[in-house]
C-alpha cells in the first residue's frame, strides 16, 4: 500500500506560507530592511545609525519571539542575515550593500532551483518530499515529479522576479 493510500488517497498538503514562517517570518525578514531604508532616509544619510535601527528592530524581533516561545528558526536567521548586511554596509560604507547579500542569495537560491530541475531532482521535491511523509518515492511517479518541477519553477520566478527589481535598484544606488 503506497503513502498515498494510506493517506486515504488525498494529495499531501503543504502550506507554503507556513514554510515560509508565515506572516511573522515575512515580517521578521522585511521589517529591520525597511527600518534601515527609513533612517537612513531621514538621518541624512547616516550609515552607521541606519545599521544600528535595523540590527536592534532584528534583535527585538527575535526577543519576540523569544518570550512568545515561538520557532526562532526564522527571527535567528533573520538576525543573522540582517547582522551580515549591516557590517558589510558600514564596513564598504556604501548604504546599498546592506542589500548585496540578499541579491546574493536571490542568485543562489535561483541558481540552485534550475539545476536541480535541470538534473531531474527539483528542489522543492527534495524539501518537501521528506516533509510529507514521502519521502523520495516521488521521484518514481512521473506526476509528481513533474509537478515539483513546475512547482520549482515558481520559485525560480519569485528569485528571477526579486532580482530584476533589486538588482537594477542596488546598481543604481
Amino acid at each position: 500500500m503506497s503513502d498515498r493510500e494510506e493517506r486515504g488517497g488525498e494529495e499531501p498538503r503543504v502550506d507554503l506560507m507556513e514554510a515560509l514562517g508565515g506572516s511573522r517570518g515575512l515580517a521578521d525578514s522585511g521589517l529591520p530592511a525597511l527600518a534601515f531604508v527609513i533612517v537612513y532616509t531621514a538621518s541624512g544619510q547616516d550609515l552607521n545609525a541606519s545599521a544600528l535601527a535595523a540590527v536592534a528592530l532584528a534583535v527585538v524581533l527575535a526577543a519576540v519571539r523569544i518570550w512568545r516561545r515561538e520557532t526562532l528558526q526564522f527571527a535567528f536567521s533573520g538576525l543573522i542575515g540582517v547582522a551580515i548586511a549591516a557590517f558589510i554596509a558600514t564596513r564598504t560604507g556604501r548604504a546599498e550593500d546592506f542589500f548585496l547579500p540578499g541579491i546574493l542569495l536571490n542568485a543562489a537560491y535561483a541558481t540552485a532551483y534550475l539545476a536541480s530541475i535541470a538534473v531531474r531532482w527539483p528542489l522543492l521535491g527534495v524539501l518537501i518530499g521528506p516533509v510529507i511523509g514521502e519521502g523520495m518515492k516521488w521521484r518514481k511517479d512521473p506526476r509528481r515529479l513533474a509537478l515539483y518541477s513546475k512547482a520549482s519553477w515558481i520559485w525560480v520566478g519569485v528569485f528571477m522576479l526579486r532580482l530584476a527589481v533589486q538588482l537594477p535598484l542596488y546598481l543604481a544606488g
